[in-house]
């Protein structure tokens, strides 16, 4: 799944692209990408001629303003990636219209696209369909119950070692966990959690109960600098995410740990392991990274 990083790749790039187009015409072959509203001729009907006044991230969504007070929310959940270009349907699927990036395997599910004034087209890719799209009143959307759920942004400038600390205090559970509980602090997942730790030095199943405060400044500081050389590498691309031009992200060279199963670390040269932890994996050097 896109995480921070990732999503906030494409919303720089969308930024410089799209915004101040207007959505003039909409089309999609799996109408049950919108949740909101349910009825695809409704959504369409509403989105159609509407300017992008702003487009931001929240967590791992993609938030369009649009004018009359709406706002289109994405969010790509585990394959799904946004993609602007020119393509045309041959025999019922899109094809793009020049040779390049968009040509890669992994850009050719594209289930929803939106006509621009421009003449191009924003489209997203998603092979596995489960994505969604929803159309919201912007007051309503800030105000929802889904958003005020969404814990601390991390690289918000008042995110500071003190409101980290606040926001754990009371916490339960292991570290790898609750780094990626949205409710804690938003758009850390599974690899920059593994990341993050490696980085810290921190197993991933130490209890965050039993944390002291050095300990604790450490994955402070691993947060900012994982997140931030993420988003200048443009993101990881192990399997299928994609920038809205097509392009892979290069954070996929600059792993330590994630999916380096049985490689030598590259710090102590110990190799590398991988363990299951609610139903996900960690992967962390047992050397660097003692329990």
């Amino acid at each position: 799944m896109p995480e921070l990083p990732e999503v906030e790749t494409i919303v720089k790039d969308l930024n410089t692209k799209v915004l101040g187009r207007t959505f003039v015409d909409i089309w999609t072959d799996f109408k049950k990408v919108i949740k909101k509203p349910k009825n695809f001729e409704d959504f369409k009907k509403k989105v159609k001629n509407k300017k992008i006044q702003k487009i931001w991230r929240r967590g791992k969504n993609i938030i369009f303003e649009l004018s009359g007070g709406l706002s289109l929310l994405i969010h790509q959940k585990m394959t799904g990636h946004l993609l602007v270009g020119n393509w045309q349907l041959v025999t019922g699927k899109w094809k793009p219209t020049k040779k390049g990036p968009l040509e890669d395997p992994m850009n050719r599910f594209l289930h929803l696209v939106f006509e621009i004034d421009d003449g191009k087209q924003l489209a997203l890719s998603d092979l596995r369909k489960f994505a969604k799209v929803e159309l919201w009143n912007s007051d309503e959307l800030r105000e929802s119950e889904g958003f005020k759920k969404l814990g601390f942004e991390p690289l918000d400038k008042n995110f500071t070692f003190e409101k980290f600390k606040e926001i754990l205090s009371g916490k339960r559970g292991k570290i790898k966990q609750v780094l990626m509980d949205q409710t804690v602090i938003t758009g850390i997942g599974n690899i920059y959690s593994d990341e993050i730790l490696w980085e810290a030095k921190i197993h991933p199943f130490k209890n965050i109960s039993s944390f002291k405060n050095e300990e604790l400044k450490k994955i402070y500081q691993a947060i900012h600098k994982i997140l931030k050389k993420a988003i200048k590498l443009r993101g990881t691309s192990i399997s299928d995410f994609r920038d809205i031009k097509g392009k892979p992200g290069f954070y996929k060279k600059a792993r330590k740990v994630y999916r380096r199963e049985g490689e030598k670390c590259s710090y102590c040269r110990t190799k590398i392991k991988r363990v299951k932890l609610g139903g996900r994996s960690a992967h962390f050097c047992p050397l660097c990274q003692k329990l």
